[in-house]
């Protein structure tokens, strides 16, 4: 199959790519490729809300800007962070354009909300269901475009690039191109090649490392692992964001419930086992610290009190405020026995966000030749060691916009399409059906617990290095069923969260400091050398 722009992933950055390439060039083909359906993605889990200097009254650059620099405690890019702080509200405009619907107050205006490490209130949102609310606009948007074409259920396995025509390829190799992508088509069960002047890769985190998660069962890292078996260059993928307040539910695994940071920037409090508000004991912006801090602090008050959760205290809150603000929130307490204006909610980190990712420039060019990366797959410099809440719908958008303006001006002419080089259906011979699938499920579980037992919060060099070890081994089990058994999403699923897994632990192994998201209780402090890790 050929097309001329090719996006893999349909959340907020994928979308809002493929719309401005479809609008830009009506007479060319812009596919979106999913391996659910199109609306199942981080996006669509997103409650706080998206940040941007809205009420320049109260609020302005610099303020959003220095609150982006102090949460990434020292590695943002300076540059990148100027671009999408100044350039976010026009991207916030446009969705709201395209029909995305925010909260607005008695008078009209826009109701902006506070969350932690924000010095004002300049979070846009929709009731607790932003993310859900701005999929849908783009859902609806990508309909009206009778030149965009979705895939659901499509499964993309590996990049096309030089070395599938039998080129070696190394890291060091000046220009490696991608062609396009190997997919799995579910439909049918066949492997297909997609071909296209430039890819998009959306793909979003990869959260379900991790036994708990706020991310969907999709979020496994796919994009990250192609490019890095591509030779591409991955950053800084040792930090990991942990949102402090998932709601707690004894023996729960896998997706879930996230308890916005809203709830705290309205009033919530967090409370330990002993009814105390303890966050004014480890950051003088209590429970609105940034999310690094309030992880570490909600992490040792379990520790030291040897509970699985704390509580977070929303019992003083307006009635009215709480149910037109977080409908969702109240909906699930009451559905587990929880009124959360009477009760107080148990809540419990769980893994979030990955800062780290593909490594692009500030156009959303990887160091792959045509290839692009948006969204939480992507390393842009924003987050550095931690994500300012609320900041990354804004960066997907700004630089799915800046990936059209770059692929549109390199690569949207016809005759700019790649060489004729001949690349091989894929090879399957000697391959069979799997025959224990025990193999793959319990070969994740394995996964899933040494990273939240040794990769977690607070690391140690003795924890990075059993998971080393023991990652070695189901690599080396999972490279050897692969190579056996007929391709299916639950291997390579598999095969691509230990691809990731490795890059978390070797990123954390080089790192000799503890740093925003990333602390190592044999390396408590900050190195005076402040470094980015690129593998």
């Amino acid at each position: 199959m050929k097309t001329d722009f090719l996006v893999i992933g349909s959340g907020i950055a994928g979308l809002t790519y493929a719309i401005k390439m479809a609008e830009r060039f009506p007479d060319q083909e812009v596919l979106v490729v999913t391996k659910t359906i199109a609306d199942e993605t981080n996006t669509k889990y997103a409650q706080g809300g998206i940040a941007a200097v809205w009420d320049e009254l109260e609020d302005n650059f610099n303020k959003h800007i220095d609150d982006t620099l102090v949460a990434g405690d020292g590695l943002c890019d300076p540059h990148v962070v100027d671009i999408v702080v100044r350039e976010g509200p026009d991207r916030v405009r446009e969705i709201i354009e395209w029909g995305a619907r925010f909260d607005r107050d008695a008078d009209g205006d826009y109701a902006l909300g506070m969350e932690g490490g924000h010095s004002a209130s300049r979070i846009l949102h929709y009731k607790d269901l932003t993310g859900s609310e701005m999929e849908r606009a783009l859902i609806s948007m990508i309909r009206t475009k009778s030149n965009i074409r979705v895939i659901s259920h499509c499964f993309v396995v590996d990049l096309i690039t030089q070395h599938h025509a039998g080129y070696l390829v190394t890291k060091s190799t000046p220009d490696i191109t991608c062609y396009g992508v190997y997919v799995l088509n579910l439909h049918t069960g066949k492997m297909e090649q997609i071909r296209a002047r430039a890819v998009m890769l959306a793909t979003g985190g990869n959260g379900q490392v991790y036994r708990t998660t706020t991310n969907p069962p999709i979020a496994t890292g796919d994009g990250v692992a192609m490019v890095y078996r591509a030779k591409g260059r991955i950053e800084n993928m040792e930090f990991i964001q942990f949102h402090p307040t998932a709601l707690y539910q004894p023996g729960h695994k896998g997706h879930a419930f996230l308890i916005t940071e809203a709830v705290r920037g309205d009033g919530g409090i967090l409370r330990n086992n002993l009814g105390e508000a303890f966050m004014e004991k480890y950051d003088p912006r209590k429970d609105l610290a940034p999310r690094d801090i309030v992880a570490r602090a909600i992490d040792n008050e379990m520790k030291r009190n040897g509970t699985e959760c704390v509580w977070l205290d929303c019992t003083h809150m307006d009635r009215e405020k709480f149910l037109h603000h977080f409908p969702s929130i109240h909906e699930k307490c009451l559905s587990l026995g929880i009124d959360p204006l009477q009760d107080l909610i148990p809540v419990a980190p769980a893994a979030h966000y990955s800062c780290g990712g593909i490594k692009t420039d500030e156009s959303g060019q990887s160091s792959i030749h045509r290839l692009f990366a948006a969204g939480e797959c992507a390393s842009t410099g924003l987050h550095g060691a931690n994500r300012l809440a609320s900041n990354s719908l804004l960066e997907a958008m700004v630089f799915a916009h800046r990936c059209f303006l770059a692929v549109s001006e390199r690569f949207g002419e016809k005759e700019t399409e790649p060489g004729s080089l001949t690349f091989p259906e894929w090879d399957a011979a000697g391959t069979t059906a799997p025959k224990e699938m025990i193999l793959i499920t319990q070969s994740l579980k394995e996964l899933q617990a040494l990273m939240t037992d040794y990769v977690g919060i607070v690391r140690s060099d003795t924890r990075l290095e059993r998971a080393s070890r023991r990652l070695d081994l189901l690599h080396e089990e999972t490279e050897r069923l692969y190579e056996q058994t007929i391709v299916s999403p639950q291997l390579c699923e598999l095969r691509n969260m230990i691809t990731v897994s490795f890059l978390v632990v070797k990123s954390a192994q080089f790192r000799k400091e503890s740093r925003g998201l990333h602390y190592n209780t044999d390396h408590p402090a900050k190195s005076g050398l402040v470094q980015n890790i690129v593998l």
